[in-house]
């Protein structure tokens, strides 16, 4: 006779899962009492309610019920969700996520070899902090470690990706052992929280936590392992029908709460918004705050609580003047306040003949060429030494603005600083893109493999484009795109960091010098913003040498986590919808 959670698995995988009273009735004929002790699990986050460890669906129920404040509680491997459902409508629902399993039979070993980075359980504090600061950039809840089930209990384990080079953490993942966790009889496991940096360049991070994973389980003589992925989630889905999954017929139920409403909503008027506008938006939802979309392709949206209303596009609001927008949109403009308030500007001058440029670059040997008005990196070439170079930059230049601006080139490191409500929010170095060589494919396949990983990570809003000045600067490091690229060569291909085009950027608000700091609150006020995005060039961002590059006036704050960009963004505008502490 087969074990009775194998048979039970068995009619899942057909569809035919039995009800509550049936479920209870055959585990009984099978001489155990699963309702006995039902299983919870705590996860750092919240907990896994194993479904048919509880006795009823009443049961199951309440416990869902008693989820925590800031926690996501899951119940799965449920039978009979629609009895669990009736017990409290209008609190719990039904997850869309789909369930996956691989027989561990059906596991086919990896044919290609990634490296740059190795896996390791998380260690310490350092760990954690690390691991919470990638969940948190991946939309995901932070694990508390002393809330966590422990390991002889049954309790996770977290598992992290580290870069060989840097130290850095670069992925994570969880893993649950089902049999020391609910005494499994079928000797089944199952993964959760998987995330890779969104910043990652290194490729294979995700295949490779799942493998380890899996290996690791099958080392302990497990039999499968099963992971919630979201049912529109086409690359990862991608990845695990690649290692052998199939679909599950069982059920997740989870409890309504803030963190989970659009599972339990779908798809609504913010659907469409880009991830700039639906941090903002999403937590204007926390609070209660009306929210109207207007366009969300363009991004428009209004607000709305206790009388006030505030139009928006992104984090650019009606709190800014247009004067204030002017003087950032027209980086002559900005230069020229900037300079007047004593801060540290680059020599400007606007492009003329070719006699003029070529005077300009004599005298700084180095320059940038930029449009008056423009964004996302768009016609800005960097470090130009010719004047064949700098007049091309021009004519591209003027594709976005007729009037183009030649600046003298700063040796240093690109730093955004996030000034809300004239205070220093957030501050990171953004680096420019770069593709890591694995000594087999060519400068332009990894170019387009980084391409498409920051496309994914960002919701199509960062993309490295195959232009002329992404060429320029392979070109200048001594390589074609037919080239291959060496094994752990870095490549940078592109001298901007602009994220649009597949820039990273690295939080250091923490250590920002306070030279930098008073420099972004002097630069706000004299361009009278209430949000801005400050870009200057240092040599470290714990170092007070800074030159201003220029302002945007509308930030990207969805780029900044795990700092409160979107809280102090809604703080502004509505003062009074900041909860109690």
């Amino acid at each position: 006779m087969k074990p009775l959670a194998t048979a039970y698995s068995q009619r899942l995988l057909r569809g035919q899962a039995p009800s509550y009273e049936r479920l209870q009735a055959r585990f009984a004929e099978d001489g155990s009492e699963p309702g006995a002790s039902p299983v919870a699990i705590h996860c750092g986050w919240g907990r896994l309610l194993i479904g048919h460890t509880f006795p009823d669906p009443a049961s199951l129920a309440n416990e869902l019920l008693n989820e925590q404040t800031g926690e996501r509680d899951i119940a799965l491997y449920v039978a009979a969700p629609q009895q669990v459902l009736a017990q409290s409508p209008q609190q719990l629902f039904l997850d869309p996520s789909d369930t996956l399993r691989l027989w561990f039979t059906d596991y086919r070993p990896a044919t290609r070899v990634f490296r740059g980075f190795r896996i390791r359980r998380v260690q310490s504090e350092a760990d954690w902090n690390a691991v919470n600061t990638l969940y948190q950039a991946r939309n995901m809840l932070p694990v508390d470690p002393q809330l966590l089930t422990a390991r002889h209990e049954g309790g996770p384990v977290y598992w992290i990706a580290e870069d060989e080079a840097t130290g850095s953490v670069i992925g994570s993942v969880m893993g649950l052992n089902h049999h020391t966790a609910f005494h499994d009889p079928e000797n089944g496991s199952s993964l959760w929280c998987l995330a890779v940096d969104p910043q990652c360049s290194r490729p294979g991070v995700g295949e490779v936590l799942v493998r380890h994973l899996i290996e690791h389980f099958m080392s302990r003589g497990l039999s499968y392992l099963d992971l919630s992925v979201l049912h529109d989630n086409a690359q990862a889905k991608s990845l695990y029908s690649k290692l052998g999954f199939r679909n599950l017929s069982t059920f997740t139920i989870k409890r309504k709460n803030g963190i989970n409403q659009p599972l339990f909503l779908g798809p609504g008027p913010e659907a469409g918004l880009n991830p700039y506008a639906r941090i903002l938006v999403e937590e204007a939802y926390k609070r209660g705050i009306d929210v109207q979309i207007d366009d969300a392709e363009a991004g428009f949206f209004t607000l709305s609580h206790g009388g006030r209303r505030i139009r928006c596009r992104e984090s650019l609001s009606d709190l800014t003047s247009a004067i204030s927008m002017s003087l950032c949109q027209d980086k002559c403009m900005t230069h020229k306040v900037l300079s007047q308030s004593g801060l540290n500007v680059p020599s400007q001058q606007l492009a003329s003949d070719a006699d003029d440029n070529l005077a300009f670059l004599e005298r700084h040997s180095r320059v940038v060429v930029k449009p008056v008005d423009g964004e996302q990196g768009n016609g800005v070439a960097v470090d130009l030494q010719t004047i064949e170079q700098v007049q091309q930059a021009i004519e591209t230049a003027r594709a976005f603005d007729n009037r183009v601006l030649l600046e003298s080139f700063h040796e240093g490191l690109d730093l955004r600083i996030v000034v809300i409500g004239f205070e220093v929010v957030a501050a990171a170095i953004r680096r420019p893109a770069q593709v890591i060589g694995d000594g087999l494919h060519r400068v332009d396949q990894l170019i387009e493999a980084q391409s498409r990983r920051r496309q994914a990570a960002t919701q199509g809003e960062s993309r490295i484009p195959m232009d002329g000045e992404t060429l320029r600067a392979v070109q200048a490091a001594g390589f074609e795109y037919d080239s291959i690229l060496p094994t752990a060569q870095v490549l940078n291909v592109r001298r901007t960091a602009n994220l649009h085009t597949g820039g990273c950027l690295e939080d250091v608000t923490d250590i920002l010098h306070p030279v930098l700091a008073d420099a972004a609150i002097r630069a706000a006020r004299a361009l009278d913003i209430p949000v801005v995005g400050l870009d200057l060039m240092v040599l470290a961002a714990d170092q007070p040498e800074y030159v201003f590059i220029e302002a945007n006036e509308r930030a990207g704050l969805a780029n900044h986590e795990p700092q409160p960009t979107a809280e102090r963004f809604i703080d502004l505008l509505f003062p009074h919808s900041q909860p109690a502490p």
